[in-house]
């Protein structure tokens, strides 16, 4: 059984096509630039990397060029596109319509469209995809896995917000998470490791990133989580600014004479670690800048690293205890120094980073001492394998 997963934003479409019996990625890419006569695509299959400039003047478009990449013969990786049984969609935000994981279907369209405004730059990309497929290849099963349905089960006085109730019940204003495809893959992988059940486990599951959020998973289940009702909530990261004092925001836009529009561009693209260091939004950079001294690169990675160890000893507090801490995202899995200077802050909870462990970028690893009290692992995340069973799970 082979599934083919879509990550869609407004102008890129990112792509795997597993092999589900081997959990094999047969292909990968990704197309940018998609509305663009400079359009192009990144292919990847049978040890090759080719880039083609091709133009798409939408997603139809694109993925239908993406399609024959599969059988073209100088890296064909299928005979026909009937061998793709199933094709699963990368949904950001799924409301409070969606519970898990869902057949698509023209009602959850609609429904994905209407959760769109809580994630407006990706729902509406999403739907794009589906209605690609849908005139690319008709008839063929498609699943939409959402990064909010993971975080259903936390309780509800762990996702209301202190704001007057009717809002709600009105606008179903609540915290919904992200990243929760992530989340769960991590969480699983580490029980695979450690031939164990989650149940009985305490794992707080750090996945940073450009977007970056934490998670308190206690017996396999989603307990709290640090993103809310957008993806700008919680931790702050590139350009993100994460928890502000409300007030901040009004305060600003009453001295600035700036609409809500323009006050959340500001907060989601303006901010953040980049807004404070005043450096390019890329991650890398900000840190090496620290590295080399320079003050508001190093306030920036000690906020980032003090927000990170603080949410992790609140879920301690969560969860009474906490058994693992795990690294995943890009961030997460490569950024050595990162990962030292939040698992330093948490000594006094008996965390102890092994140096040499730790000097190592993108392997699954623990890089923690024997005698740490936490054990903190390294996981790359693999969200697409994880939509693909999902996907693989809806459509049997």
């Amino acid at each position: 059984m082979k599934v083919l997963v879509l990550n869609c934003g407004s102008s890129s479409l990112k792509y795997q096509l597993i092999n589900m019996e081997t959990d094999e990625v047969m292909a990968s890419g990704k197309y940018e630039r998609i509305g663009e006569e400079e359009a192009f695509i990144t292919h990847k299959a049978k040890g090759k990397k080719v880039e083609i400039q091709n133009p798409a003047y939408d997603h139809a478009e694109a993925i239908d060029f993406t399609l024959k990449q599969f059988t073209n013969p100088e890296y064909q990786v299928i005979e026909s596109l009937d061998e793709i049984n199933a094709i699963g969609h990368r949904v950001v935000h799924g409301g409070e319509i969606f519970k898990e994981s869902a057949i698509i279907d023209d009602e959850a369209i609609e429904n994905i469209k209407k959760c769109g405004e809580f994630a407006p730059l990706h729902n509406p990309a999403a739907v794009l995809g589906m209605e690609a497929c849908k005139k690319v290849m008709p008839g063929k099963p498609m699943v939409a896995v959402f990064d909010t349905t993971f975080h259903q089960t936390m309780p509800k006085e762990k996702y209301v917000y202190p704001i007057p109730y009717k809002y709600y019940e009105k606008y179903g204003v609540r915290k919904y998470g992200a990243h929760g495809t992530s989340h769960l893959y991590v969480s699983q992988r580490l029980a695979e490791i450690e031939n164990k059940s989650l149940e009985g486990t305490k794992i707080v599951t750090c996945h940073l990133g450009q977007g970056s959020s934490i998670c308190a998973i206690k017996d396999g289940k989603s307990l709290d989580t640090s993103m809310g009702l957008t993806p700008l909530g919680g931790l702050p990261m590139v350009t993100r600014s994460g928890d502000l004092d409300p007030s901040v925001v009004t305060y600003l836009m009453k001295k600035e004479n700036l609409s809500a529009q323009e006050m959340e561009d500001i907060l989601n693209k303006e901010s953040g670690l980049s807004g404070m260091s005043n450096l390019k939004p890329d991650f890398r950079v900000i840190e090496n800048t620290s590295v080399e001294g320079q003050p508001d690169a190093l306030m920036a990675v000690e906020t980032f690293n003090y927000s990170i160890a603080s949410y992790i000893a609140k879920y301690a507090v969560a969860m009474n205890g906490v058994d693992y801490i795990i690294f995943t995202g890009g961030i997460g899995e490569n950024q050595i120094n990162i990962r030292k200077g939040i698992c330093e802050k948490l000594a006094f909870m008996g965390v102890k980073i092994d140096l040499d462990e730790n000097n190592m970028r993108g392997e699954e690893k623990v890089i923690s001492t024997p005698d740490s009290t936490v054990k903190v692992y390294v996981i790359p995340t693999n969200e697409e394998l994880m939509i693909a069973k999902e996907t693989l799970r809806l459509v049997k």
